[in-house]
């Protein structure tokens, strides 16, 4: 994988070990790294790009319970160690500060890979406790031409993140003059938010891609989440949700599904999962990801899920009283 390439790590390691510490003239801005403070040019980072500043957690007025950055150690470099001094930053836990109202939020996503492509669904509810805070929420988010990312989380965090990985990944684009595959994404993104493991941020994400190339070529799914864990497979459901929805995609999901079969078992995970599910509701959406690019259909008022589970219990039971009775049953 190029992420060596896309880090710039190489060059940064040999201009840090190149760079003295020299004092900063007064008044001077320098970007601090967003870990320990110190300036980015004596860092040793593996990567290279812009992560949001996790400053706030020290500086804001209240304290929802996260972590701060404190006095840093410091660790004494060998005779033999090339390296120069570097500062470690060392987390205590703030003062925990109860939250103004609880924080409790909901969805339902899912996706799974068939014959035809990588297929993701998700409601359109988006909750904040006992509030409906938005009915038409985008929980599935395009990343680039081949790869979308389902949500689940708090919603800023997951829009946030999105467009960083979606800025890296067509960084990587114009420097290689090649996509990134769906596994470098998920990887690059498992890294990006582990620094902020332990804090308020809650991100997870299902990348949905397909991979075109010299290598492997098809569909990939890869589920990642804010405290840095990445995990590969052919389906996935996040969410409050995501039990019901498993209940109907472990019965249904097979590969040689076609794309109707496909999109209406999606559906219909996701009226179950709403049914059940307080926090999910609302609408349906679905994206349907192949080598063309990812498809978006058209958004489904679940309601409409409602009348077709209705009329096809009406229909069992003119059917079953019609054998009992052998004679033609009319409403």
């Amino acid at each position: 994988m190029a992420l060596q390439e896309l880090c710039n790590f190489q060059d940064m390691f040999l201009e840090s070990v190149a760079t003295e510490h020299a004092p900063m003239p007064f008044g001077k801005k320098t970007r601090r790294n967003y870990m320990s403070g110190s300036p980015l040019s004596n860092s040793l980072s593996l990567f290279h790009f812009y992560t949001p500043v996790a400053e706030y957690l020290d500086e804001s007025p209240i304290q929802f319970g996260q972590i701060r950055p404190s006095t840093v150690s410091a660790v004494a470099p060998s005779q033999n160690s090339i390296l120069p001094t570097l500062s470690l930053p060392s987390f205590v836990s703030s003062n925990s500060v109860p939250l103004p109202f609880p924080m409790s939020h909901g969805t339902t996503t899912l996706a799974f890979a068939f014959q035809g492509g990588v297929l993701a669904a998700a409601d359109t509810r988006s909750s904040c406790s006992g509030l409906v805070a938005c009915p038409a929420a985008q929980k599935i988010l395009p990343i680039h031409s081949h790869l979308v990312g389902t949500t689940s989380g708090t919603s800023a965090d997951c829009a946030l993140w999105k467009r960083i990985l979606a800025r890296e990944l067509r960084l990587y684009q114009l420097r290689n003059g090649r996509r990134l595959s769906t596994g470098g994404a998920a990887k690059l993104l498992a890294h990006m938010l582990h620094p902020f493991k332990g804090t308020e941020l809650c991100v997870a994400a299902t990348l949905c891609g397909w991979d075109g190339g010299e290598g492997f070529s098809g569909p990939s799914l890869y589920y990642v989440c804010s405290d840095g864990t990445r995990l590969q497979g052919s389906l996935f459901s996040v969410g409050s949700g995501s039990p019901y929805a498993y209940s109907v995609l472990d019965k249904e999901v097979r590969w040689g599904l076609t794309v109707e079969e496909a999109t209406s078992v999606a559906r219909e995970a996701v009226y179950r999962a709403t049914h059940r599910d307080a926090y999910s509701g609302n609408c349906v959406d679905v994206y349907h990801i192949t080598a063309r690019g990812w498809t978006r259909r058209k958004r489904e008022d679940l309601k409409e899920e409602y009348y077709r589970e209705r009329e096809r219990l009406r229909q069992k039971v003119k059917e079953r009283r019609e054998r009992q009775e052998g004679l033609p049953w009319s409403q």
